[in-house]
């Protein structure tokens, strides 16, 4: 068994960034693998989860709503409900909300255009496994890409997260029309978070940012973390 945690990348068709989000996963630890959304199981050892940003099933129902009923979404709400840790990128987030995994909705850009630029977060909670790398208050800077990223949810709900330390990035300024500047939300027992912006393309100061990396590394902590106690 290697030292690096196992981390399953999902692939859909119409995936275009699960090799940036495989490359990133290693660079800060991780033993990335590839699981292709026909599979009905996880590979042995796996201790986490990533689905990565793209245009799955070309959303040609509703963004992430296919794929939300692939094969391998059974296992991973499994996986999940057992405390796996699970990421959602940009159209990953989608999928999760869509598979009722995470709260809300994400609907089309306030603006209705396309939205490719760096973005600054604030790190609101820092409870979930994934911001265990950061402090509350910190903003990070991580590039979005996205046309259907202005997460929603009806009032009751969105005070109701908040109250539960649920939303855990938002944007400093108006990226999406997002309802709150929300970017990122995790589920109530905090293992399950989607994000729009790419964490995968902001781990080299080279490309501009590396906070990405702090994000991703803390997943690969909570990877190495689950596989421990997880029965052989």
């Amino acid at each position: 068994m290697s030292d690096r945690p196992l981390v399953a990348v999902v692939v859909f068709p119409g995936s275009n960034d699960d090799r940036d989000a495989a490359w990133a996963l290693g660079s800060v630890g991780a033993e990335p693998t590839f699981v292709w959304h026909e599979e009905t199981s996880l590979p042995k050892e796996t201790g986490a989860v990533v689905l990565p940003g793209g245009f799955s099933y070309g959303d040609y129902l509703r963004t992430g709503a296919i794929a939300s009923v692939a094969p391998v979404m059974d296992p991973i709400r499994t996986f999940a409900a057992e405390g796996g840790p699970v990421l959602g990128i940009c159209n990953g987030f989608q999928v999760l909300c869509e598979a009722r995994l995470l709260p809300g909705v994400l609907r089309p850009n306030r603006q209705l255009e396309f939205v490719c630029r760096d973005a600054a977060l604030r790190v609101e909670v820092v409870d979930s496994v994934f911001l265990r790398r950061c402090a509350v208050g910190q903003e990070l800077v991580i590039p979005v890409k996205h046309g259907e990223g202005a997460w929603y949810a009806d009032e009751g709900m969105f005070v109701q997260l908040a109250a539960r330390g649920q939303i855990v990035l938002r944007y400093t300024d108006d990226v999406n029309g997002a309802l709150g500047n929300v970017a990122g939300v995790v589920n109530e027992t905090g293992n399950v978070m989607g994000l729009m912006p790419h964490p995968e393309h902001a781990v080299d100061p080279l490309l501009g940012s590396a906070d990405g990396g702090l994000l991703l590394a803390a997943l690969v902590d909570a990877a190495a973390a689950h596989r421990t106690l997880t029965p052989a």
